[in-house]
Formats: C-alpha cells, structure tokens, sequence
C-alpha cells in the first residue's frame, strides 16, 4: 500500500501550486491541507518550525519537505511517472540556475513594483522586472514551454508569471507589462493555464481576486515597511 501524502499549503500560493503540479503530473494521490497563515496551525508549525510557510509535503513517516522547488525535485526522484527535470545533467543544471534566477531574481521586484507608494522606487523596480522578463523570455525561443514540448520544472518555477500577474494587475490598478511586450511569454502563460494538468490545480479567477483584494492594505503595508528599510 502507497504511504500517504499529504501537502501542506494556502490558498492562491504560486508556491503551494508548484508542488500540487507535480504531484498531479506523478499521479500521485494526495491530501491536501489549507492553511490560514494569519492563524498558524500547529501542524505547520511542527513540520516547518525554521520558515513557517508553505508549502509543505509529508510522504509516510518521514520529516517533512519543504520549499517548493525542493519538494518538487523530491516528488521528480521519489515517484514513477514522466520526468519533471530534464534528463540530460546539463539541461538539468540549467534549469536549476534558471529557476534560482527567477527565485532571486524576478520575485522581489515584481512584488515591490506592483504594491510600493513611492513611484520612484517603484520605476526602479519595474525597470529591474522587465529587464529580467526579458532574459526569461529568451529561454523561451522556439518552444513552447521552457523545456520542450510538455510542462516541467522550470514551467513550475514561472508559474507566477502565469497565475497571478494578471490578477495583481487589476487588484492593484498597475500593470507592470503592456499589451505589446513579451509575446512569448504571454503565450506560454496561455498554454501553461490552458494545460489540463495544471489548469486542475487553479481556482476561479475571480476568487483569486478576491483574495488579494482582501489581502491588499496588509500586502501595502508590509511592502512599504520592507521599502523604508532598504
């Protein structure tokens, strides 16, 4: 009999997404637990008491996964099923760098440029996305998702871009890419979201929106203080 899985996670989490993906992609049966992370079970906190964030995983006995690029390479190693990285150990280091530039890379600012007051700083920050998109995008030439023909690792890693831009575009009133600009990114959001694999994993549209409007004062506040201090 398989061990249970059980994904520890939050509503409308890119991250939490990355490793429900993978999961779905494996066919692995799991259990997913939703947290309120303005009211911290105990749960989340016993299994991830270093970050206290999700997402989560719990296979069987073991102690849990967590990070979502980590949990992902574990579901890819730890379950049968199509590949999630790339085969080839250099097409898999790629990836891996890929991914990490978008971890540390693209994520800061596109959140800063979409939730800061000042517009100073806020051009400073959407000049650093779009330049970074940019280099992205060019990973992108002549395929349809960045590893080929079919979702991957990387695609999980840039699903962000895909799920939630639009999203935070209109909760926040700023749109950080015209109509014109990143054609291939544009069009490998569509076939990502339009992928039957991961569009089971997404929830209504206007629930997301919902929920970041909800979130919107907090999500401002919190930015702004980051910004003082930097």
């Amino acid at each position: 009999m398989a061990e249970p899985v059980k994904l520890i996670g939050t509503f409308g989490s890119p991250f939490v997404h990355r490793a429900e993906v993978a999961l779905r992609l494996k066919g692995v049966p799991y259990e997913l637990i939703l947290e309120d992370l303005t009211n911290k079970s105990e749960l989340l906190l016993r299994h991830n008491p270093i970050h206290k964030s999700v997402p989560v995983l719990l296979h069987g006995d073991r102690p849990a996964i967590c990070e979502s690029l980590l949990i992902v390479e574990y579901i890819d190693e730890a379950f049968d099923g199509p590949p999630l990285l790339p085969i080839d150990p250099y097409d898999r280091a790629m990836a891996r760098f890929w991914a990490q530039f978008i971890e540390q890379k693209c994520a800061k600012p596109f959140w800063m440029a979409l939730w800061l007051n000042d517009g100073d700083k806020r051009e400073v920050f959407v000049k650093e996305a779009k330049e970074n998109m940019a280099l992205l995008e060019s990973r992108l030439h002549g395929k349809r998702f960045f590893a080929g023909d079919t979702v991957g690792y990387l695609d999980f890693a840039a699903c962000g871009l895909a799920l939630v831009l639009g999203v935070l575009a209109e909760v926040t009133g700023l749109s950080l890419v015209g109509e014109d600009e990143f054609p291939l990114l544009r069009r490998w959001a569509d076939d990502y979201t339009s992928e039957e694999t991961v569009k089971a994993c997404l929830p209504p549209r206007e629930q997301l929106v919902a929920h970041f409007s909800g979130k919107k004062d907090r999500i401002k506040l919190a930015v702004n203080a980051m910004a003082c201090q930097m």
